[in-house]
């Protein structure tokens, strides 16, 4: 009879217990409670999406779109659209009761897929014959509409932006006016109606994809390069590859400064995506811009004929000769490497951009009442190396590198009261105009309101072929960023535009985690080889001088005839090449031997740490157990 009493009481119990975990599942069932224990919060809303979302002035319904009940969609969309609901769940909670959420799984046939299709979100056919999956998402607010027709789940670093600039676009339909300035086809190009004779017919161009993106939040217009006046509407102006500009346009762009406009200028020492540029004889085009009169006025001044190579932020690439080689003047800048200002909002979470031949800037000493803040350098592992050497590819970088030991100023911006580069007023009129240059108001020579340059020693990083890859995505065409080029470049239009609060959302930290101190190993070990090979070339350069000098001392019937003097240096020169060379062999395998003992203790660590430190606990809760029951 006791046992029966103790078996129904632990039954009772049991049940009890069962009853209270379904009351307690009951009660919470609405509540939403996460803990992001990623050391870059990479699931947190960020501080721009949360003063977005605490500003609403206008309720916003967002129309979530997901085929749910599809047995046949692949499990990483639905892990994807997982994802997607939370964060759209963390969003209504950030904004006060301002946004709602409506959530739609358009079965095929239904009156929901017919709303998808109205509403502009594209189906993806899964397969020849198979069905179609939704996943997109429309924003309302005030009759207003933007759409995401397909949310591809490789943007996932872009997701918390893409969702936040929705609300933001249909709470704030007015553009700001964005002008371009550039001798470059930036903004596309018309097809001529008919060819030249004997010419084929010139192909339309595609706009540069980072300016696409920017048409999606600003009113972006053209502005000629032989402009004597910025439009008063204007609110940014932005000039890529300045070449060449006359006196009296570089007047207009002072004078647009002087009323308090922002300028965000990219010059260039090489330019590669200049197709008017002459073709260098052994790189890319050679092609420089510059605006030095300005620059001059500012205080600042620009490398025109030399490039920044850096062994810490070089890129590794496939040169002309077929080898895979780090090529320092392509310059991949990294936020584990210092090359970005932590502390500016602008490149706070940027993680790495890339700009091939750059310009280092040069801070003489800014104009008064302007502060300077760096946004992009180099490493201390830098110099500048002149532009015609960078064409002959490594052999010549490596010939006249030799580390500055500081920082060389890639990005700079300028912010106060500009003074002007025309003092004594507008320029006078070219040789074949008698009309003066028009000036929309009277000439300035002090700035009448605060303005702001962000100055970039590189046009390429803005190209296509530097900031994007195609892609292909059940049918959908799409475009995802190789590096945070396009966020630097829309995060400075923002910043300068006066819409600050996306700035912060922009670039998300990565889920892969790169052994630093693996690439520490490599550069140092890099280090030490480039200057054994130095010394290997000086060497070799020596010998060739020796031996020519040896020739130079014998008449014409002996040309052709080694002198026992020659032939001993040759063999001189063999030895020491043969030395070098172990000694760079040594390097390689020391550098081999350390990569795979910290391997070792990594793999070490991952997989013996948990289980020991399990055991560990384990043999203290014993311990502690067992110094109880004896008490």
């Amino acid at each position: 009879m006791k046992r029966i009493v103790i078996i129904g009481g632990g039954i009772a119990g049991l049940l009890t217990v069962l009853a209270l975990l379904i009351a307690a599942n009951l009660l919470v069932q609405g509540v939403r409670v996460r803990l992001d224990m990623t050391e870059e919060k990479l699931y947190t809303l960020s501080d721009g999406s949360c003063a977005i979302l605490a500003s609403l002035e206008k309720d916003v319904t967002i129309k979530f779109f997901y085929s749910r009940s599809l047995p046949q969609a692949p499990a990483n969309l639905k892990a994807f659209a997982t994802q997607v609901e939370d964060m759209l769940h963390e969003m209504k909670l950030g904004a006060g009761g301002r946004l709602a959420i409506d959530s739609y799984d358009p079965k095929p046939d239904t009156d929901a897929e017919e709303w998808a299709q109205k509403l502009g979100i594209a189906g993806q056919s899964l397969g020849i014959m198979g069905p179609t999956m939704y996943l997109g998402l429309v924003a309302e607010s005030g009759g207003r509409q933007a759409a995401i027709p397909f949310i591809d789940p490789r943007s996932g670093r872009t997701m918390e932006y893409n969702l936040i600039r929705l609300i933001y676009r249909v709470t704030h339909p007015e553009k700001p006016v964005i002008g371009i300035m550039s001798p470059l086809p930036v903004l596309g190009s018309e097809a001529p109606p008919f060819a030249m004779p004997g010419q084929p017919r010139q192909q339309q161009q595609k706009a540069w994809f980072v300016f696409d993106e920017l048409r999606k939040d600003y009113d972006v217009r053209q502005v000629d390069t032989t402009s004597d006046a910025i439009e008063d509407d204007v609110n940014t102006l932005i000039i890529v590859h300045p070449k060449e500009l006359s006196e009296g346009t570089l007047y207009a762009i002072d004078q647009f400064l002087m009323r308090g406009g922002r300028v965000m200028a990219f010059v260039d020492p090489i330019c590669a995506s200049d197709p008017a540029a002459p073709p260098g004889q052994f790189g890319p085009r050679q092609s420089t811009s510059s605006m030095r009169k300005l620059f001059d006025a500012w205080g600042v001044s620009v490398s025109e004929f030399q490039v920044v190579a850096d062994v810490d932020a070089s890129t590794r690439l496939r040169t002309g000769n077929n080898r895979v080689e780090d090529v320092p003047v392509w310059l991949s800048l990294t936020r584990g490497a210092e090359h970005m200002n932590d502390e500016d909002i602008l490149t706070s979470e940027l993680e790495m951009m890339m700009l091939p031949y750059a310009a280092a800037i040069t801070v003489d000493g800014p104009a008064d009442g302007l502060e300077v803040t760096s946004l992009l350098s180099s490493s201390e592992n830098s110099a500048s190396v002149s532009a015609m050497t960078a064409q002959f590819g490594m052999d010549g970088i490596r010939r006249e590198f030799s580390r500055g030991m500081t920082r060389l100023d890639l990005a700079v911006r300028l912010h106060g009261r500009f003074k002007s580069a025309f003092p004594e007023g507008p320029p006078p009129a070219a040789d074949d105009s008698e009309a003066p240059p028009i000036t929309p108001v009277a000439p300035l020579t002090e700035a009448t309101a605060e303005g702001t340059v962000i100055l970039i020693g590189d046009v390429d990083l803005l190209s296509d072929n530097y900031t994007v890859r195609a892609m292909n995505f059940l049918g959908f065409n799409a475009y995802e960023p190789s590096n945070d080029n396009i966020a630097f470049v829309v995060n400075a239009v923002e910043q300068l535009s006066g819409s600050a609060s996306l700035v912060g959302i922009r670039s998300r930290g990565r889920l892969e985690r790169p052994f630093d101190r693996v690439v520490a190993l490599e550069k140092k070990a890099e280090l030490q080889w480039l200057d054994q090979e130095k010394a290997l070339q000086a060497r070799l350069q020596e010998t060739r001088q020796k031996l020519s000098d040896l020739q130079s001392q014998k008449d014409s019937s002996q040309r052709f005839i080694l002198s026992p003097q020659q032939q001993a240096a040759i063999d001189q020169f063999k030895q020491e090449e043969i030395k070098i060379n172990r000694e760079l062999r040594e390097v390689r395998k020391s550098l081999r031997a350390d990569i795979e003992r910290l391997g070792i203790k990594v793999k070490a660590v991952n997989i013996l740490a948990m289980p020991l430190m399990v055991c560990l606990a384990g043999v203290g809760f014993w311990s502690y157990r067992r110094s109880r029951t004896r008490r």
